[in-house]
Formats: structure tokens, C-alpha cells, sequence
């Protein structure tokens, strides 16, 4: 069996595991393994991300290949946020996130990804510096919010959308700060950013809420936000250093 196939059925498996986890109750060993396995890949996540610097999460479609105009961007956002001093971090996989990682790796600059096994998709890029693969959603999620001081969202399908929106309600209940949140490609973002204004008009949402997120198509625009709104309110935190007594 080759290493791809032999990738794709581990994959698979981690699927089923994942479908009987989230369908109720199981037996208590179980789920107590279950439970073991989320927090080893909590704490492995936590140790290998610590010491990666303040970094600036780009998120968006796996789905655009090189010479797509949105590739093109991602790759220049990539590159940007290296020179103004972040780490880039994408999902670690192809497309836009491949995108930002090449853009950080011409700069100079460090990028990571956390990958998720997928049964059909999807393979780390080749761009990353350090790249993490987990096996739950949900923890991904938490790496790629946890570690930034910004986020920039490209053009991408529901798993954008749901980390789109992961963070900005962490925001808007105060969870975490009020870090930037910067939709690119206005052609793309339009009629979200549209029907953002009904749910304000319905009142769903307050019409403060519309201001936790910037539309721009310039990328300067979007460097020169992130860093009044980012580098500026907040500080650069300095680096943790390795610890030799936990063997870091």
C-alpha cells in the first residue's frame, strides 16, 4: 500500500471515530480515550505554537490553483504580513492557505499550518515552516484563533466562513480582543457584507458589530489596519523563551 493510500484510509478512520463521538452518549472507556486523545492534541498544539511569535491567521479556499487572481493575493498578503513583523498561519493546505504560506517563505519571513486529516483532502503545503496536523476540527480551530493578533479572510466556502465567523463572535462577546478581522476581495464579500446590514436592520446584530470587520481590495490598506489595530494597540509581544527543563 502506498504512503498516500495509506494516508487516506487513516483518515477515514479518524473520521469514524470522530462521526461516533459526536452522536451521543458511548460507553465511559471510551469516551474517556476519546477525551485522552483531545488532550494530547491540546497540549502538543500548545508546546509547538508557544514559541512561534505573534502570528496573523490567513484563512480561505483550498479550492484556487496558482494562477487564479485570488492565489495571487493571498500570496502578496503573505509576504506583507512577514515584512511587518508576524508569523503567517494558514490551515496548512493548498489554495489560499499555500498561497500566504509561499508569500511569507519569499519574504524571509516564518509561516506554520495546522493541517486537519481529511479523507479526500487535504495535503500541508510545501511553503510551511513547521506544520501540525490534528484530527479535530474544533482544536484546529482553537490553534489557528488562539496564536493571533489579526485575521485576514480571503475568498473561501463554509469551513471560511465558519472561522470567519468563529472569530468575530469571540470578539463580539468579548471572549477575545478586538483583534482585526479583514474580509478581502470586496467582489467576493459584498452580499455577506450586505446582509450583515439586514441582520443590523432586523436587529440581530447591533450596528457596532458592522465595524469589527474591514472590506478592502487594497493590500495596503489592509497591512496599514492591522497594524494600527494590531501592532499598535496591542504590542508585539515578545517571545517566550524555550524552557530547557521542560525539554522545549
Amino acid at each position: 500500500m502506498t504512503s498516500e493510500a495509506t494516508t487516506t484510509k487513516a483518515a477515514e478512520g479518524h473520521a469514524r471515530e470522530e462521526r461516533v463521538f459526536l452522536v451521543g452518549p458511548q460507553p465511559r472507556r471510551w469516551e474517556l480515550w476519546m477525551l485522552w486523545r483531545i488532550f494530547w492534541e491540546f497540549l502538543r498544539g500548545f508546546r509547538v505554537l508557544h514559541f512561534v511569535g505573534p502570528c496573523v491567521t490567513v484563512f480561505g479556499s483550498a479550492r484556487f490553483a496558482e494562477d487564479h487572481r485570488y492565489y495571487g493575493l493571498a500570496r502578496q498578503v503573505g509576504a506583507r504580513l512577514s515584512e511587518i513583523g508576524f508569523t503567517v498561519m494558514t490551515g496548512g493546505g493548498p489554495g489560499i492557505m499555500e498561497a500566504a504560506n509561499r508569500g511569507a517563505r519569499e519574504s524571509g519571513g516564518y509561516s506554520i499550518g495546522c493541517n486537519i486529516t481529511l479523507p479526500h483532502e487535504q495535503k500541508p503545503n510545501a511553503y510551511v515552516d513547521r506544520v501540525l496536523t490534528f484530527r479535530y476540527f474544533f482544536v484546529r480551530k482553537v490553534m489557528l484563533i488562539k496564536y493571533s493578533y489579526a485575521f485576514v479572510v480571503m475568498p473561501g466556502g463554509v469551513g471560511t466562513m465558519d472561522e470567519l465567523f468563529e472569530a468575530v463572535t469571540l470578539i463580539q462577546t468579548k471572549k477575545i480582543k478586538n483583534f482585526p478581522v479583514v474580509l478581502m476581495c470586496s467582489d467576493y464579500w459584498n452580499p455577506l457584507a450586505d446582509f450583515l446590514k439586514r441582520m443590523v436592520e432586523a436587529g440581530t446584530i447591533a450596528k457596532a458589530d458592522l465595524d469589527l470587520v474591514l472590506l478592502t481590495d487594497s493590500v495596503d490598506e489592509a497591512m496599514a489596519h492591522i497594524q494600527e489595530h494590531a501592532i499598535k494597540q496591542f504590542g508585539l509581544r515578545k517571545e517566550p523563551k524555550p524552557s530547557r527543563l521542560l525539554g522545549e
